[in-house]
């Protein structure tokens, strides 16, 4: 059996507006069967859908995406599997951030926070913090 033999001859459908899909609604809009989307599950890892109660799977729009996406990369562009695979971890990795750009925004945005531009303008309220967390042990002692 080849990829072609596991297409639903369906034309081309837009995701219906639902929070949830069973296997068999996914497999329609994607036009393929429902054991390749189970096939894929093990084969891409953001490929996970929920498990109801009962243990159906519950598709989410975001998962029918990747569906699309996976069988556009390997139908249509004829990636192979793990090339598709390598494909989808590239494109969502986040760029690196350096340490120090990470370390100049967790400053700036305690600037922001506290109304100053150092640790120094945090010592009054820390020591205010204190105070009233000892007040409040001493009461419920």
């Amino acid at each position: 059996m080849n990829a072609e033999e596991d297409l639903i001859p369906l034309p081309a459908q837009e995701i219906p507006d639902k929070l949830y899909f069973r296997i068999g609604e996914v497999a329609r809009v994607a036009g393929i069967k429902p054991y390749v989307l189970r096939f894929w599950e093990t084969e891409f890892g953001g490929l996970g859908p929920k498990k109801s109660g009962t243990g159906h799977r519950l598709y989410r729009r975001k998962d029918v995406e990747l569906v699309l996406e996976i069988k556009r990369l390997l139908y249509e562009q004829r990636f192979t599997i793990e090339g598709a695979r390598k494909h989808l971890a590239a494109r969502v990795k986040p760029a690196p951030v350096k340490a120090a750009a990470r370390a100049a925004k967790a400053k700036k945005a305690q600037a922001n926070l506290f109304g100053g531009d150092s640790s120094e303008s945090l010592a009054p309220l820390l020591s205010k913090v204190r105070e009233e967390l000892r007040a409040l042990t001493e009461l419920l002692k």
